[in-house]
Order: C-alpha cells, then structure tokens, then sequence
C-alpha cells in the first residue's frame, strides 16, 4: 500500500520556483532516499511535504490528501521532520526536548512508555537525560534531532542529512539504529542524503534529483550498478 504519493509538485521561495512537477510514491514501512548534488531540490521536497513552502500539485498520505494543509496538522497525521541543521533547543535539557517531540499526543501514558523505549535506542541520551542539549556533541544532537521526531510515534520521518557532519563510526552506529526502528516499529523513512553510499545501503526504492526534477528512479540495489550514478555519486 502506498503511503505517501506525490503527484506534479511544484515548490517555490518567493518568485523562484525551485521544484518542477515531481513525481515519487512511497510504500508503507519502507525507506525511500532521495539523492541529488546541492541544490537539487532534496530539502525543498521534504519542506513542501511539511507544508512550510508555497505548493501546487498533490500530496496523498495514507490515501488522504495533505496538500496546502497547515504544517502542525501534517505533523497531527504523524509525519515527523528531522531537519538538517537538527532544530534542538539548546537551552533546554535532552528530556524537555524529547517531550516536546510529543507535544501534540494526549496518551499520556504512552508517551513515558515511548521515553524508555527512545532511550533503549540512544542510551547516551538517557544518560544525558538532564544535561542542556547544547551542551551535548554533534553526534549526540543528531540523535536527540531523531528521537525527538520518534516521541511523535510517527508513521512516517522525513530526514534531512542525519550523516552531516558526523564522523565515520557515528553514521554507521544512527544507521545502524534507523534500520532497526525501521524493522521493529515499521515507520517509514524519506531519507536525503549527501552520503550516497550509505544512503543506499539503508533504503530500499532511491530516487535521484537535478535541478528540481527526478530524473532517475529504482531499487537502490539497482541504482548502486548504475554506472552513471556510481560515478557521480558513488566515487567508483
């Protein structure tokens, strides 16, 4: 079943039209990257989903149509955004920020449950659970940027560069843990990513944008032997 289909979006900034009709679907429990150079429109699509540009076309999520929708009722349906730049509030602690992840939820109850159950996933961050988030070091926001969109228990999560600026060993340890969410809880995922390799390893459908339009789509299994992607993307 698909859980989200995009059909002829455009996006803008101002006058700049920035995305010229794409079309993507993506199935229910699956992880879709999206790859592209800079400027490719990439973080452009994740906001037009978000609802936080100016859109035309058509957004289905879960069969429902969510375009032109406010930005917090998108996020009520439990879609999650991890943008790049991660958005922690750095003046408050690990655990104010993660409860802000579920300020919408009123099952109270549950969102204690999903505390522990994020903690079990990113263990530093319960050991920081009181420490101020800007305090933390790069690799441990990026995890607080991810377990805050998961106290939203969201169906699906929108990620925006997860690997910036993060050492080698720590990308694989959050890819590590965005499978295993991924396999235990079945939320989907809609991966942007510089780290083409990686990202393909992760996902299972990619596709790959230009200039605002998708101009390559498949398995990520098959684009990894694509050669034109192997040599502009994957450096062999």
């Amino acid at each position: 079943m698909a859980l989200l289909e995009v059909s002829r979006l455009h996006a803008r900034y101002g006058h700049t039209r920035v995305l010229h009709g794409i079309d993507f679907r993506m199935e229910e429990g699956s992880i879709t990257a999206l790859l592209g150079a800079n400027g490719a429109g990439k973080t452009t699509t994740l906001r037009a989903l978000c609802g936080m540009l100016k859109t035309e076309g058509e957004v289905r999520f879960a069969g429902e149509s969510i375009a032109r929708r406010m930005t917090e009722d998108i996020v009520r349906l439990g879609i999650a955004h991890v943008p790049d730049g991660r958005g922690t509030f750095l003046n408050l602690t690990t655990e104010e920020n993660l409860r802000l992840g579920a300020y919408v939820r009123r099952d109270k109850h549950a969102v204690e449950s999903d505390l522990e159950r994020v903690f079990g996933y990113f263990p530093r961050l319960k050991e920081r659970r009181r420490q101020q988030a800007g305090t933390l070091s790069g690799g441990e926001q990026q995890m607080l940027a991810v377990s805050r969109a998961l106290m939203l228990s969201p169906k699906l999560m929108l990620l925006d560069e997860p690997s910036f600026g993060l050492a080698p060993l720590l990308v694989r340890e959050l890819f590590h843990i965005l499978r295993r969410i991924n396999e235990a809880e079945r939320v989907s995922m809609l991966l942007v990513e510089q780290n083409a390799a990686m990202a393909l390893d992760l996902a299972d459908h990619a596709y790959l944008m230009e200039t605002g339009r998708i101009v390559l789509a498949g398995k990520s299994c098959e684009l990894k032997s694509d050669d034109a992607v192997r040599r502009s993307y994957l450096g062999y």
